[in-house]
């Protein structure tokens, strides 16, 4: 452990631990997954694009996800796993296996984070959503890398929430600030026609210019087969019902379930997948209910669940931002069933996709979730347009957009860049 420490506490000179006869670019990834999967699947989809694209390229992702391990990630691409830390039902954080407190994992993170940028040296960071990192705790791996030449990257969702609530929130975090002071680029894995994420802030004209809108993040099916043993209603016409990582999915479950359950004339039968975070007690329910209908069957989790969506016949899903790409990637008929609380963002998606006629949309924000709202907006799948059906320019082009902006920040003719950014490219 002495050695680890000693380790750790030695700076590096920047650039002078480069791998041996390594010649491609190098790319670290800040992912910080305080809850669910969707940072690590999307910092995961830019990752395998990067490597797919430059076979000598290096990605590092930083992730606190638990579960990072169980996926399967392209030759060039490794990941850290810093200790984690989940949500509580009050909203504040704890961590999630360490018997510290927050404030010591978090320090314990910063650190981790900012060694891995020293001894990694990687010519430009991506950094997911939150423009200061978890508490802040990636601003010493930004001042240090924008020193050393590295060029900064924020790669941001569609719809991250309701301008009510994220512009107080942002203020809170000084997370404009730091877009204005530390970031060259910001990536937003969306078009501008759909949502303008950052719209509600008064930025400079000299930060709106670093913005590019990538368009969403197609998916493809795994190379690989999945692991998992796949229920017989598969060998048929079904409906995937996901929920994503399954934390806060029990109430589309539940509203599944008992449609089918109020509703025996329904025919399509559906799996359901619970998703690795779903609570035990919650899930031992939900299968004795599933048991009882011939038409119900669940899994427990599929980290190649594309392979799963492929093969459904529709699928009805929370609305998150990876959930939402894989539909239109593979063209299913989609419900979302967005969830509204603590934020909006899967509702205001939601809207806006139906919007374009690319789902349809199920909610209970202002109308009561009975069975038999449901039964019917399940029975009006097999009838509703394909995505495919709506033409939307550029509308899966994010991966191209990101590997076609890493081409042109790891130029070897870019200049270091000044501390305090003047203009973007």
């Amino acid at each position: 452990m002495a050695d680890l420490v000693t380790s750790l506490n030695k700076d590096p000179d920047p650039r002078s631990a480069s791998l041996d006869g390594a010649s491609g670019p190098r790319v670290l990834i800040y992912s910080h997954d305080t809850f669910g999967l969707g940072h690590l699947r999307r910092s995961r989809a830019i990752a395998n694009a990067i490597v797919e694209d430059r076979p000598d390229a290096s990605v590092v992702i930083i992730s606190g996800s638990p579960v990072i391990g169980n996926f399967e990630f392209g030759s060039g691409v490794d990941y850290i796993r810093i200790p984690g830390v989940t949500k509580l039902p009050d909203g504040d954080y704890r961590s999630l296996n360490l018997n510290v407190s927050i404030d010591e994992a978090t320090g314990l993170r910063q650190a981790l984070i900012l060694q891995t940028a020293k001894a990694f040296q990687p010519d430009v960071f991506i950094v997911d959503k939150e423009p200061t990192g978890f508490r802040g705790e990636v601003v010493p791996a930004l001042d240090y890398l924008q020193a050393s030449g590295c060029r900064l990257v924020l790669g941001i969702r569609d719809v991250m929430d309701e301008p009510a609530l994220l512009v107080p929130e942002w203020e809170r975090k000084g997370a404009k600030e730091a877009l204005i002071r530390y970031y060259d680029e910001i990536w937003v894995y969306g078009l501008k026609d759909f949502y303008r994420p950052l719209k509600a802030f008064d930025l400079p004209a000299s930060v709106k210019k670093r913005i590019t809108y990538t368009g969403y993040l197609r998916r493809e099916v795994p190379p690989t087969p999945s692991l998992t043993k796949y229920p017989k209603i598969t060998k048929q016409p079904f409906i995937l019902v996901t929920t994503g990582g399954g934390g806060d999915g029990d109430d589309l479950i539940d509203w599944v379930i008992s449609a089918y359950e109020a509703d025996p004339t329904l025919e399509q039968p559906a799996l359901i997948v619970f998703g690795p975070f779903i609570d035990r007690d919650q899930r031992r329910a939900f299968v004795e209910r599933i048991a009882q209908q011939p038409k119900l069957d669940a899994i427990a989790f599929d980290t190649k669940i594309e392979r799963l969506m492929k093969k459904a016949d529709a699928i009805v899903a929370m609305g998150g931002y990876n959930t939402f790409c894989e539909a239109l990637s593979f063209d299913k008929r989609t419900l979302i069933v967005p969830r509204t609380k603590p934020r909006l963002e899967q509702y205001i998606r939601a809207v806006e996709a139906e919007r374009l006629g690319l789902v349809r949309m199920l909610s209970d924000y202002k109308k009561p979730r009975t069975p038999e709202r449901m039964a019917e907006a399940l029975r009006g799948l097999c009838s509703q347009p394909r995505p495919s059906e709506v033409t939307i320019p550029g509308l899966l082009d994010g991966l191209d957009r990101v590997k076609e902006r890493l081409k042109a920040l790891t130029k070897p003719a870019t200049p270091s860049k000044p501390a305090f950014h003047q203009a973007a490219e």
